[in-house]
């Protein structure tokens, strides 16, 4: 059936997102409020799916969790690549 498969998704972006957040300091509402700048903003419950491998953050989510941690969007999403 036409679409009924999943399209392949990192295995370490849950993991690499909580080590941002925590290497920031931060708490899940303060990082949504960190992101509050992004088109549909995500809540700190949404951090916390996103944290729990529930959800996939948006292109523009991934790429201002990258400018926080300083890292290029690939390392987020490239399993072989780990944060430094």
């Amino acid at each position: 059936m036409k679409g009924s498969k999943r399209r392949p998704r990192p295995k370490h972006l849950a993991k690499k997102l909580l080590a941002i957040r925590n290497q920031l300091g931060l708490t899940q509402a303060e990082m949504a409020k960190q992101l509050s700048k992004i088109p549909s903003p995500p809540d700190g419950a949404m951090i916390s799916r996103y944290e729990r491998d529930e959800r996939e953050p948006s292109l523009f989510a991934l790429l201002a969790y990258a400018r926080l941690a300083q890292v290029s969007v690939e390392t987020l999403i490239d399993d072989k690549l780990s944060l430094k």
